[in-house]
């Protein structure tokens, strides 16, 4: 079997959507600094999985505990369960089993700094109702704080095609027709990914997106898609092109109109699709690969 990867670079745009643990009454949002001193929030590739699993519905796994461990069923098999073929397991129970996940995920990182935005919350409105409902003059009330960023993230699936759907630890092979059925399942999720978070739904389908099937297994575009002045930066993605040839020539992108200054320089060097056709093209290219490959 040709050894063939799959990967893709996303940017949406999206607010506040991965907290970590808090300080006193201060919500903190996930974020990582770079040298130059400044702070970029990020979803992590953890969250991505599980909004993933959840919208494919394929988080069906049998779970058990082995102590106060828990993990996927010992007799949860690839064959009747795509969460486990994707994304990988370790089963302690022995004889120990483990299998490398075949889908990567990378954080969501933000493409613009974080600037300590507050939110400032009360519940003043349900403690209204009670002193009305109870004819009392309550006073007080919890105030909370939030920190609060919009921006545009950007993180890269890769996929080991040739690696889907097997199991050497089973001695499992599911058929072609099922492999190309969940990577397309896959790709359907992301295009209309969501994560609910704190009151509200996230969209986190992409604006643009760029990637492809390729014989080299390397996330070519990861963190080398930036936005400068709500422009992406053409010249790194071209630069991209220049390592070998057969990039440029297996990568299509796709764009949502309207939202970056750019656009026109866009769609003149990088000759984007509409983003339901860059979709449709990659899926097009997974089933090619699986009805090849004997």
């Amino acid at each position: 079997m040709d050894k063939k990867g799959l990967t893709a670079s996303f940017i949406f745009e999206a607010e506040s959507a991965n907290y970590g643990e808090g300080v006193g009454n201060v919500a903190s949002l996930k974020k990582i600094s770079r040298g130059s001193g400044d702070s970029y929030t990020y979803i992590s590739r953890q969250a991505i999985r599980y909004n993933i699993i959840t919208q494919m519905g394929e988080d069906r796994t049998p779970l058990e505990l082995d102590g106060s461990v828990i993990q996927f069923a010992p007799d949860a098999t690839i064959k009747d369960y795509p969460e486990i073929d994707l994304f990988g397991y370790m089963k302690t129970k022995k004889p120990a089993k483990t299998r490398s996940a075949v889908v990567r995920l990378s954080n969501a990182v933000s493409l613009e700094s974080f600037n300590a935005d507050l939110d400032f919350l009360t519940n003043k409105g349900l403690l209204d109702r009670y002193n009305k409902q109870n004819g009392e003059i309550k006073d007080g009330g919890n105030i909370a704080q939030s920190e609060i960023h919009k921006s545009y993230y950007a993180y890269t699936i890769t996929i080991d095609l040739d690696k889907v759907g097997i199991d050497e630890n089973d001695d499992i092979e599911i058929p072609n027709e099922e492999k190309a059925r969940r990577i397309n399942k896959l790709l359907d999720t992301i295009k209309f990914l969501y994560r609910d978070i704190k009151g509200r739904r996230e969209n986190l389908s992409p604006i643009f997106a760029i990637g492809g099937v390729y014989d080299i297994k390397n996330p070519f575009f990861e963190n080398k898609l930036k936005v400068r002045n709500n422009k992406i930066l053409i010249d790194t993605i071209e630069d991209v092109y220049k390592l070998d040839d057969n990039i440029k020539e297996n990568t299509i992108c796709g764009l949502i109109k309207g939202i970056f200054k750019n656009d026109s320089d866009i769609e003149e060097r990088l000759k984007p699709l509409n983003m339901g056709d860059f979709f449709n093209e990659l899926k097009k290219r997974v089933d090619e690969y699986y009805k090849a490959v004997k």
